[in-house]
């Protein structure tokens, strides 16, 4: 992709005119309120710089997975109102998108308003990337703004077919996740570590065939860590694994091999015979893991070893805990690691990038989110620009 073509609204005079902005705001709500703010905190830059420059500023989102009809629970009232105390500026709520709702409300509104229309999923049209939902859209809009990156690997209406309506341009969040992820793979100071963990390697094989031929050394943990170290006659006793993967596994590490990327693995291991908060834990090597007990973390051994190996490196890419960090005791390898890569990020040693959601809140609950170079809020798209994948939300954003 040539991301030159990207323009973006620095330099754009918007004055007066209709700025639908396209966000997301899929975020945690319980009871009616929002419980993670995060995502409205990240675009706020965008929509508060907008106003101040006379905007008519019209925002857009999904929300949760409705089934193209409306429902309540997957509203987007109650957000209205959490950004507004983030924007700390009125923001009205419009029951409707599209149609005269929507339509009566924008032509209300005066230079420097914020409107949030609802749901775009409440119509089956933005999940099907209809020309005339997206047209509809773009009736009440005189400029698009492409601010939702974790939105951008869907071709929908809102991301996609409305770029063809209207002049498009990206947001600086958009701009910040892209930069981000171009810094860690494309464009990295070397050598590059990337950190991937998680249950399954069946659901990252994309993910780590792309690596192998980008990063110097290719951290692997979590449940996928088992997978290849039984496929090289590691016994992993009763702990998740794929057995139908080994051959993928030795794939990947022949190929890892050949591009010069040496793939790191546990060196020790905590277990337990059962996976329940407070379970009676040790730590053993990792090839004497017992029959009957599960590798539920990584030891203190490899925490060493692989704190030792990010001390070497000047880039990390991290996707995924090394262990089930979310039951206490086993999310202290997790933990120390990624203490470990905040140190060296905040001296200046180590550029880090983490995104997905396990990360992120793996990052959180080690306290160590604000220490890391960049954190994408962004689960999916994250994803699929570590495969390799063109992102059809990014690509419309390009001047042709």
């Amino acid at each position: 992709m040539d991301f030159s073509k990207l323009r973006t609204t620095e330099s754009l005079d918007v004055n007066g005119k209709r700025v639908m902005v396209r966000v997301d705001l899929n975020v945690p709500l319980r009871d009616g309120v929002v419980t993670d703010a995060t995502r409205i905190v990240r675009i706020a830059p965008c929509l508060l710089d907008l106003a101040s420059r006379g905007a008519k500023v019209v925002v857009i989102s999904h929300f949760g997975r409705p089934k193209g009809k409306p429902e309540v629970e997957y509203s987007l009232a109650p957000v209205a109102a959490r950004m507004g105390e983030v924007l700390r500026r009125p923001v009205r709520f419009v029951e409707d998108c599209v149609g005269s709702a929507a339509d009566k409300a924008v032509a209300a509104m005066v230079p420097g308003d914020v409107v949030l229309l609802e749901n775009l999923r409440f119509h089956s049209g933005e999940e099907k990337n209809d020309p005339a939902f997206a047209a509809a859209l773009a009736k009440n809009a005189d400029v698009f703004v492409g601010e939702a990156f974790s939105s951008s690997h869907r071709a929908h209406a809102s991301t996609e077919a409305i770029t063809r309506l209207l002049p498009s341009y990206s947001g600086p969040l958009m701009l910040e996740e892209i930069n981000a992820l171009r810094n860690a793979l494309e464009e990295p100071k070397r050598p590059t570590a990337a950190l991937v963990g998680g249950a399954k390697v069946s659901t990252k094989i994309p993910i780590l065939t792309n690596l192998v031929a980008k990063v110097d050394k290719l951290i692997i943990g979590g449940g996928m860590a088992n997978t290849f170290l039984q496929a090289q006659g590691v016994e992993v006793g009763k702990s998740l694994a794929e057995p139908d993967f080994h051959a993928t596994a030795r794939e990947i590490m022949a190929a890892a091999q050949t591009r010069g990327c040496e793939i790191l693995l546990p060196v020790d291991a905590v277990v337990a015979t059962e996976f329940k908060v407070n379970a009676d834990a040790k730590v053993v090597a990792i090839d004497a893991v017992p029959a009957g007990a599960m590798i539920l973390d990584i030891g203190p051994g490899t925490v060493t070893h692989l704190t030792d190996v990010l001390a070497d490196c000047h880039t990390l890419l991290w996707n995924g805990p090394m262990g089930a960090f979310e039951i206490a005791p086993f999310g202290e390898g997790t933990f120390a690691l990624a203490k470990a890569a905040a140190v060296l990020t905040k001296v200046g040693a180590l550029v880090s990038v983490a995104g997905g959601g396990d990360t992120v809140a793996a990052l959180n609950a080690a306290g160590v989110a604000g220490d890391f170079t960049y954190v994408s809020t962004a689960g999916g798209a994250f994803l699929e620009w570590l495969e390799g994948r063109e992102l059809p939300g990014v690509v419309a954003l390009m001047a042709e």
